[in-house]
């Protein structure tokens, strides 16, 4: 996100630069643009997360996300082929985890379930390879 807005900075400023030297909007892209990167950046995850919900049955499991582009994936624990707990370097800065759910299948084959706690990840991919054990017990 923040490449981006790194972008559209450099593209402000050379418009600005070339365009609006004359003008009383000279210099105003070259500020702006930053100012609402910053407010993007530091108020985009928080809406991201709390968009994010999950629902976890003794039969599948479902994950909700978006507001403007919705996606809601229900995965039946039947097809589910193995589970990873990643935590990248963000995520062990904040305390968090995301659980991959890899599912029998081409299209949509991994669901990802970011922003957990670690135990709660822990947690889920314990419940759900019981749950994968037990249909081929």
């Amino acid at each position: 996100m923040s490449v981006v807005w790194l972008v559209l900075w450099a593209a402000g400023a050379v418009a600005d630069q070339a365009m609006l030297q004359e003008t009383a909007a000279a210099g105003l892209p070259t500020f702006v643009i930053p100012a609402l990167a910053a407010v993007a950046i530091l108020t985009a995850p928080e809406r991201i997360y709390r968009r994010l919900l999950y629902k976890l049955t003794d039969r599948l499991l479902q994950v909700v996300r978006g507001w403007l582009f919705h996606v809601d994936t229900v995965v039946p624990l039947v097809r589910v082929q193995h589970i990873d707990v990643t935590r990248g370097p963000l995520e062990k800065a904040f305390g968090l985890a995301t659980l991959v759910v890899h599912t029998a299948g081409t299209h949509n084959s991994i669901v990802m379930l970011p922003g957990l706690a670690p135990q709660r990840a822990a947690e889920i991919r314990d419940i759900i390879r019981e749950h994968v054990r037990t249909d081929f017990a």
